[in-house]
């Protein structure tokens, strides 16, 4: 949700009142709660006509919405069987469903990182590689970030090559989150873990962990270090991104934000940057590096880490081509 819509979603949430609210919040990640709660904090006065604006458009869109069938999930079920019978559908039914069942590691995701890596940190690699996979990247690599470095490389060895969830290992998580989990034994392998997950992790600890972890499989196993780095996009992969890759993600970005970011960017990429600029304003964010004196790596790595999530949603959204997605042809 970009800002207009955060502060639009905040209006609409102060126009319901409380007891309303409570309940819109209810069925709200943690993130966004947090975000929407942020956002209300800092609004005091909001003109009338833009809350009436608001509101009619809520209003429309509210209107062409209809709810066919009460419990989605049953209605799924239901018609799976009747056109599979019960073993197909069944094998569907878990993949489809998966996570419904997983309230203890989703009570995670409202915790601070620190608090849920000092719930871990004496757990065997393996089982908090498995309770991280169902957690948000970036929550997951902060999480990591709480842990020693041997700990750290150990648990995203066991991502890297974590081929789904047994039954078995969702007992173990059931004691680890104190038996919350309910089911674990009549869950089904979910299809979670992997390089791709390991890499995305990776992505969010910052350049210089990044290097240790993946030194360190290396030594381990050469060949997953290399499929884990193919997945990778790093910030120094937006050179590879096409013209109108690189435009759509400059929309996006604060120009404050892309001056610290760019300054650990490579002279290739900066020019990339400056050519999908107007002149003018390509001369503005030249003068205002140049003008900047030393910041912090640590500044740098996390405005940088901040592009990339942001040209992680414009690709989940199909704005931007990543990888080598950008050669395909028209027919």
């Amino acid at each position: 949700m970009d800002e207009q819509g955060l502060e639009d979603a905040a209006i609409l949430l102060m126009s319901l009142g409380e007891e309303e609210a409570a309940e819109v919040f209810k069925h709200l990640a943690p993130k966004e709660v947090q975000r929407l709660g942020e956002t209300i904090a800092r609004m005091k006065a909001i003109p009338r006509d833009k809350v009436e604006t608001v509101l009619e458009r809520f209003t429309a869109v509210a209107s062409d919405q209809s709810m066919l069938v009460a419990d989605t999930d049953e209605y799924v079920k239901a018609v799976l069987r009747k056109a599979l019978g019960d073993d197909k559908a069944n094998l569907l039914i878990d993949r489809i469903l998966q996570g419904s069942d997983v309230t203890g590691i989703e009570s995670l995701k409202w915790m601070d990182a620190g608090s849920v890596a000092e719930l871990l940190r004496n757990e065997h690699p393996q089982i908090v590689a498995a309770i991280l996979v169902h957690l948000d990247f970036d929550q997951s690599s902060s999480v990591l970030k709480c842990f020693n470095e041997r700990q750290r490389n150990e648990v995203l060895v066991r991502i890297a090559t974590l081929d789904g969830i047994q039954p078995s290992a969702l007992k173990d998580l059931n004691e680890v989150m104190s038996k919350v989990l309910a089911g674990g034994d009549k869950l089904r392998k979910a299809s979670l873990g992997g390089v791709k997950t390991a890499a995305e992790i990776i992505n969010m600890l910052g350049s210089s962990v990044e290097t240790s972890v993946l030194d360190y499989i290396r030594e381990a196993d050469n060949e997953l270090a290399q499929k884990i780095m193919d997945n990778m996009f790093t910030f120094d992969d937006l050179e590879k991104l096409d013209d109108k890759g690189i435009q759509a993600l400059l929309r996006e970005v604060q120009s404050e934000s892309l001056v610290i970011a760019l300054k650990g960017a490579t002279p290739e990429l900066r020019d990339k940057i400056f050519k999908n600029m107007s002149t003018r304003a390509a001369e503005t964010l030249r003068e205002d590096l140049d003008g900047r004196g030393p910041v912090r790596l640590s500044e740098v790595e996390a405005e940088q880490k901040e592009l990339l999530k942001t040209v992680r949603r414009l690709a989940d959204e199909g704005q931007i081509v990543l990888g080598g997605g950008g050669d395909d042809q028209f027919v």
